[in-house]
């Protein structure tokens, strides 16, 4: 068993587990809404928590509704602090070009994982250690690997 935190929460509907062991709890909607193709609409999960100093929650698309429906978070993962204590909205994005999409009450809408966070002390210097990658950035690995194994 993996360790626990107790989360104080006021929820019209309790963010679930939907299985033993998994990350992300579903959060729902507490109001209705469809998105027009390429539409986004914030909705509100009738959810707030209490969340202890040292943690963040992180509320990131389901992967059905991504890949069934084209429902994404614009924001993903989008952020909440541990000293926030309004509702968590989720801002939802259709990304499909031609089907509307329709939201109603109670739907599961996204997910909420909990992590624990630290705080970083950041230190101004002039210049930063040498790493292996150094200052390779965006596909600096390819996109496919080659029969010799190597990034292309």
């Amino acid at each position: 068993m993996t360790d626990s935190v107790d989360i104080p929460i006021i929820a019209t509907r309790v963010p679930a587990y939907a299985h033993p062991g998994d990350a992300g709890a579903d959060l729902c909607a507490a109001e209705a809404a469809t998105l027009a193709p390429g539409d986004r609409a914030t909705v509100g999960t009738g959810t707030s928590i209490a969340l202890p100093e040292g943690y963040a929650a992180f509320v990131v698309p389901r992967s059905g509704l991504a890949a069934r429906h084209g429902i994404t978070i614009v924001n993903s993962p989008g952020t909440v602090d541990a000293g926030y204590r309004g509702e968590i909205r989720v801002t939802i994005l259709n990304t499909d070009t031609t089907m509307p999409y329709a939201i109603a009450v109670g739907d599961r809408i996204a997910q909420l994982i909990i992590m624990p966070v630290v705080q970083a002390r950041f230190v101004p210097v002039q210049q930063l250690p040498e790493s292996h990658r150094g200052e390779a950035g965006f596909g600096s690995t390819g996109y496919t690997v080659s029969q010799s194994g190597e990034h292309a």
